[in-house]
């Protein structure tokens, strides 16, 4: 990655500041040295640039390249998100957010992968095509094989450990990478929720204390490696199966559970056909607000510091109103029958860490820092 980044500099650094023609095909040669990831990165940068040049709008004053918007803004960030208008993130990043650094930035969001196809967007950070987008230490880890370990199951134990995490100075080696070697600062951590094992069977067949309850239950969890290999540390019998027929299979008995946050539980109409939640918060989901290095570098200290404190207090706003909602719906679906209890948690954490460590998932992991996260839980 440090390669990927001294040819990024080095073809900005010639495109934008002198006159001579990129000779492609020597780009080309260049870019086979790199690992398949790396090139697709490389490609879509020179790619993505030209438009750019062609398209956009440049002034280059003293050697700094500023951005100027339609209205007067000294930038317009750009805020690429999968996820909808009405999805508590976007709303929070709307109203706290963008307010907060309305007196030098217009925040423009696009909703829906409509501006950057979903999955892309830290790439579209890197190449200078994109401000701003909310992303995930799945994603992350595609880049940083680390950054899996921020998306482990019992990792995290709720929304409070995820901010101390994210404000520790374990995360600075975290961050400073992201930063250096892919141009993305993160800002604020944003709390998703907690996914739950929710069954068909009642507590009197089905009393989920420890792993060893879950044995030969058969639970619907994505299908991936990732999610398979959980479901198996959970203590359960995974079974993938595509999302759109769970509720079928929980009815017609295919299947005793599946697992998920609350509110999908309630969307999703679930407690129709199950008669209990074990409230195992076996994945504290996450995502981080990130920015343009390039952007923030651009910016005043001044303007930096608000920029820092909005996406924090967005990411706050959000949290709180996500936390009411998992505790609204915990009480709306007790007065739908279902019984809702926390199992031991303890032993369905030691239990999933132990297995994690003892296969090669966790070989990216920094030396010591599942102990660390660890320290600063309850």
């Amino acid at each position: 990655m440090q390669k990927l980044k001294r040819h990024f500099i080095l073809l900005k650094t010639t495109l934008l500041f002198s006159r001579k023609n990129v000779d492609i095909e020597l780009v080309k040669k260049i870019c086979n040295s790199h690992t398949i990831k790396e090139k697709i990165m490389y490609e879509k940068f020179i790619s993505n640039l030209m438009k750019t040049l062609l398209a956009g709008v440049l002034f280059c004053v003293s050697g700094i390249v500023s951005i100027v918007s339609a209205d007067g803004h000294a930038v317009t960030l750009r805020m690429s998100t999968p996820a909808s208008a009405t999805d508590q993130r976007s709303i929070a990043l709307e109203k706290v957010f963008a307010p907060a650094v309305a007196g030098f930035a217009k925040y423009e969001p696009h909703y829906n992968g409509s501006l950057i196809k979903q999955g892309s967007e830290l790439e579209a950070i890197a190449s200078g095509d994109l401000e701003m987008s909310i992303t995930s230490a799945q994603e992350l880890a595609q880049f940083f094989p680390e950054f899996s370990i921020l998306a482990t199951g019992y990792v995290h134990q709720d929304a409070a450990h995820q901010v101390r995490v994210f404000n520790d100075p374990l995360m600075d080696a975290f961050k400073a990478k992201a930063e250096n070697e892919l141009g993305v600062k993160l800002l604020s951590i944003m709390y998703l929720g907690r996914r739950h094992v929710n069954l068909r069977q009642c507590r009197d067949e089905v009393n989920v204390q420890t792993p060893a309850d879950l044995a030969g239950i058969n639970i619907r969890m994505p299908g991936t490696d990732a999610w398979q290999f959980l479901g198996k540390a959970l203590g359960a019998n995974p079974t993938p199966m595509a999302f759109t027929e769970v509720y079928t299979a929980l009815s017609t008995k295919s299947v005793d559970g599946q697992d998920n946050p609350l509110p999908t539980v309630v969307d999703a109409k679930f407690y129709e056909v199950t008669c209990q939640i074990a409230l195992t918060a076996h994945l504290v989901d996450l995502n981080y607000v990130a920015f343009s290095k390039s952007v923030w570098d651009k910016l005043s200290s001044d303007q930096q510091a608000s920029v820092q404190k909005a996406a924090v207090d967005a990411a706050e706003s959000a949290r709180q109103i996500q936390l009411q909602k998992e505790e609204d719906l915990v009480s709306f679906l007790k007065d739908k029958g279902l019984e809702i209890y926390e199992p031991n948690l303890a032993a369905f954490r030691s239990h999933v860490q132990k297995m994690y460590l003892e296969t090669d998932a966790s070989d990216p992991w920094p030396e010591g820092m599942l102990d660390k996260i660890n320290a600063l839980g309850n």
